[in-house]
């Protein structure tokens, strides 16, 4: 069966006119899958996972492009700009490359998973790594994109939150309603941002019952929203959330007021543990900052909150196979052995 794509799956939600290509890589329709060894762990009535990995270019930011890149085709432009910690160049370079644009890409130096920078690399994407965090890579791009003819396809441009907020569609209509808690990771609060957006949308057409409330979570190293000001110089392992300006902070304080949740931030070793679980109770392998939904879980369920009678949703924002070096380079040494039915044996304890 061929995907449809996000444009034109919700295309009456979507700021689309009849000039606007219906481009698709196959986004969006990515599985929400229940684990019931992680609701004993977190005490939850229900728990899901939405697998955003599984979009075209491993992450959830394919959502905002392809509506970015669409509207930009319509506009006339042939150069699309973006600054990263990762997943937004993956996901940029992806798909001017499908559509026969330019895409140049502006990394912070030394700050982007070697994975990701892969993907842009295969894509052909112009790439500048600049000294400096994120932050001001993003300010600097922001500056190119007023002066010269060329379209910015970061989540400032709400073309990106349009696209993201679908996966808040999907949820819903694969539950039939609102979960009652959604929890995801907080970085530059875009996707935050557009979850709300979506819910609230679907609410208001009665395609939803209710709303849930809105749980995100940074890294303690880079938690501006949970501190009341800026960082300037963010430290998480996790780097697609290694942030301290985020671009849409109050709508994500907006998104958190209004439907009653709340930001809060976990620990680097927080989120190693959660991804651990995650994938040997889940059986599910996200990227470090995707896993920081679970340890915001986590850390809720053991100071005491009561998740058992919810329906609680955790966002997986990317695949592990984004930053697996990290994985492979903090793992326990495993076996080694002569190809050897006995010593294998031997070792496994089946002798």
């Amino acid at each position: 069966m061929v995907k449809s794509g996000v444009l034109t799956n919700y295309r009456d939600f979507l700021p689309l006119t009849t000039a606007t290509p219906l481009i698709s890589l196959g986004e969006g329709d990515t599985p929400l899958v229940r684990c019931p060894g992680l609701e004993q762990e977190t005490g939850c009535g229900e728990l899901y996972f939405k697998l955003e990995g599984c979009n075209p270019t491993g992450s959830f930011k394919d959502r905002g492009m392809v509506v970015a890149i669409a509207k930009a085709m319509e506009a006339g432009s042939k150069v699309v700009i973006c600054a990263s910690t990762g997943n937004t160049s993956a996901s940029s370079a992806a798909y001017a490359a499908h559509c026969g644009l330019t895409a140049v890409i502006m990394v912070p130096k030394g700050n982007i998973a070697p994975g990701k920078l892969a993907q842009a690399i295969a894509s052909g994407a112009k790439i500048v790594a600049l000294e400096g965090n994120f932050d001001q890579t993003l300010s600097l791009v922001r500056s190119l994109a007023e002066k010269h003819p060329v379209t910015l396809v970061n989540s400032v441009n709400p073309n990106r939150i349009e696209g993201q907020k679908t996966a808040a569609f999907e949820v819903v209509d694969a539950l039939g309603d609102a979960p009652d808690y959604l929890f995801i990771p907080v970085g530059n609060a875009g996707n935050i941002t557009a979850y709300w957006k979506g819910f609230k949308e679907y609410q208001q057409v009665g395609r939803a019952g209710g709303r849930p409330r809105m749980m995100g979570f940074q890294a303690e190293g880079a938690a501006p929203i949970v501190h009341g000001h800026t960082v300037e110089e963010p430290k998480t392992i996790a780097s697609a959330i290694r942030i301290g300006n985020p671009a849409s902070w109050q709508k994500a304080v907006m998104a958190r007021d209004e439907s009653g949740g709340m930001i809060g931030m976990v620990s680097d070793d927080e989120i190693v543990a959660a991804r651990r679980l995650m994938a040997t109770k889940g059986g599910i392998f996200g990227e470090l900052a995707s896993s920081v939904s679970l340890a915001g879980l986590i850390k809720l369920s053991r100071q005491g909150m009561d998740f058992s009678a919810k329906r609680v949703v955790c966002v997986v924002t990317g695949t592990g196979l984004k930053d697996s070096d990290l994985v492979l380079k903090n793992s326990e040494p495993f076996l080694e052995l002569p190809a050897d039915l006995a010593a294998v044996e031997k070792s496994l304890g089946w002798d």
